[in-house]
């Protein structure tokens, strides 16, 4: 596996630990739970989606029968989707302050970002498949 691909799952990893504890201390507080926004968070851009983008680094250029179109862009994605998950992460909890709302804002459009570049990683990836010949029937 490449060193992309097992910093997205080991990230996903340690994400998915936290979601879990927050879970766990969310199920004993009672239905008031300030933190729930940061739980819901941390598992669906945390652990799942840092997974999903572990395993698509790892399958697709193998799938398409290219190596990954950019290297470079897969590191920015990684810090890009780890900085802007910590600081939404953060966001949550200071909502209630003045400058909760625009941490959550500034920290979504890094998250954004991330994706956007995952996105068009993936495409130039599988676009540079090459495309199956088809038997003619005849």
């Amino acid at each position: 596996m490449s060193k992309i691909t097992i910093w997205f799952i080991k990230c996903a990893l340690v994400y998915l630990t936290i979601a879990t504890l927050l879970g766990i201390h969310m199920a004993m507080s009672g239905p008031m739970y300030p933190y729930m926004p940061m739980h819901v968070h941390l598992n669906l851009l945390g652990w799942m989606s840092m997974m999903i983008f572990g395993v698509a680094y790892h399958i697709l250029p193998r799938f398409s029968g290219k190596p990954l179109w950019s290297d470079r862009m897969s590191v920015w994605h990684l810090w890009l989707a780890n900085i802007g998950l910590v600081g939404m992460s953060a966001g949550w909890v200071a909502v209630g302050l003045a400058e909760g709302r625009s941490l959550l804002i500034v920290f979504s459009i890094v998250q954004g970002v991330a994706v956007l570049l995952f996105v068009v990683n993936m495409f130039k990836t599988i676009k540079a498949a090459p495309t199956p010949v088809r038997p003619t029937g005849g």
